[in-house]
Formats: C-alpha cells, sequence, structure tokens
C-alpha cells in the first residue's frame, strides 16, 4: 500500500511540477491548433477541460439502471419473432465507476449452444459492459464483451426521454469478413424493470433476434 500511495504521490507531483514550468517554455512547447491537443496555458481551455469532466444529468440517466438483477432472455436466431423463442435466465449487476462517470454491467447465466456434436448444450454464460457518457461527443458509449467470443463490441447511443429508452448502434464481426450492423434498445419501464432489444441488419433488412426481461432483486 505505502508503493501505490508513494507511486501516486510522485505522479501528482510531476503533473503539478509540469504545470508550474509551462509557461517558462510556453513559445517552445505551445502546441499548434492544428495538432489538436489543449494549451495548458489558456485558462479558458483548462477550464472547458474540467467541465467536460464533470458528471452530468446522462451519467445520473445510467445511473437509474445500477443495482442487482435477474433476467429472462428469449432469442431469434432467424428472426421470425412469431417462431417459438429459444429462453434462458440469469443475474445481472450494474454499479457505478470513477465517481459515477462510468457503470459496470456483469452479467452471469446459461445459453443454449451447440456442442461438437451438433446437439444443443447448456453452457455457462458471463458478459461484461462498460457504460457511460461522453460528454465531449454528445453520446452515450458502451463496450461489451463475454466469453462466446474474443472481440470486444463498442457502441454509441442517444436517449429518448419522451419513451425514456437508450438507442445504441454498432458494427460486429462474428466470423472474418462477415460486418453486421447492430442497434440496442434499452427502455426504462420503471424504477425496477427495463428492457433490451437487439437488432441486426439481414441482408439490408432489420430484424429482432433478442429480447431481455430484467426485474430488480428486492
Amino acid at each position: 500500500m505505502k508503493t501505490l500511495q508513494t507511486a501516486v504521490t510522485t505522479i501528482a507531483a510531476v503533473f503539478l511540477a509540469a504545470l508550474l514550468i509551462a509557461p517558462a517554455y510556453a513559445k517552445e512547447s505551445t502546441p499548434s491548433p492544428a495538432t489538436g491537443a489543449p494549451d495548458v496555458n489558456d485558462p479558458a481551455m483548462m477550464a472547458k477541460m474540467m467541465e467536460m469532466a464533470k458528471i452530468g444529468e446522462n451519467h445520473k440517466l445510467l445511473g437509474e439502471m445500477a443495482g442487482n438483477w435477474t433476467y429472462t432472455v428469449k432469442m431469434w436466431m432467424d428472426g421470425n419473432t412469431s417462431a417459438e423463442p429459444m429462453t434462458s435466465k440469469g443475474t445481472a449487476t450494474r454499479k457505478p465507476m470513477m465517481g459515477g462517470r462510468y457503470y459496470e454491467l456483469n452479467v452471469n447465466g446459461e445459453m443454449e449452444m451447440p456442442g461438437p456434436d451438433g446437439k444443443m448444450t447448456k453452457m455457462d454464460f458471463k458478459g461484461m459492459a462498460l457504460e457511460g457518457y461522453d460528454n465531449v461527443k454528445q453520446k452515450f458509449v458502451s463496450t461489451w464483451m463475454d466469453n462466446m467470443g474474443t472481440a470486444i463490441m463498442m457502441a454509441e447511443g442517444t436517449y429518448d426521454p419522451a419513451t425514456k429508452s437508450f438507442t445504441y448502434t454498432s458494427e460486429i464481426e462474428m466470423m472474418p469478413g462477415m460486418k453486421t450492423k447492430v442497434r440496442e434498445v434499452i427502455k426504462i419501464v420503471d424504477k425496477d424493470h427495463h428492457t433490451f432489444e437487439w437488432y441486426e441488419d439481414r441482408g439490408g433488412k432489420e430484424m429482432k433476434t433478442m429480447e431481455i426481461n430484467y426485474t430488480r432483486k428486492k
């Protein structure tokens, strides 16, 4: 613990020293606007950077889904939602990170997948998401990873207060050269319920292939 504290103190001291001596080298070190790098000698720019780091109402919106949940999944692999879906259940926990700037979602459940012999087999499913709101982009951002693959999916989204829904868009590539556009819709039903819908672009036609219903644990 002492080593960690020493390292943090050293980093803070170096950063502070850099800010203090920066004016002496302003002519040499001030970056050109073309580089896109912030000018630490510009008080207005530094104030704007501090403003961009603040937690806002959009971060609090994500906080409405914090807590412990149970969920039920419905899946239609062929996009035919009128057919009987594959179903599974599990649990999820969403918790704040770094003062509420981000939220970490951890999911545990079961999923039926074809085994080596082609027969459907129940497998343990684990997934994790990191969610936040980027004040600079003015968009919600998220990443997703799970034990059914090796890719990290990245998505950006918006929020519609009229429907209390987040809509994210992204692109996945489950097989080399087979890129698929994805749309996700998360709707807050009330403080104890929210839903998740997953849509895929299949040959230019959007199809719903998954729906998850979350209920807060009491």
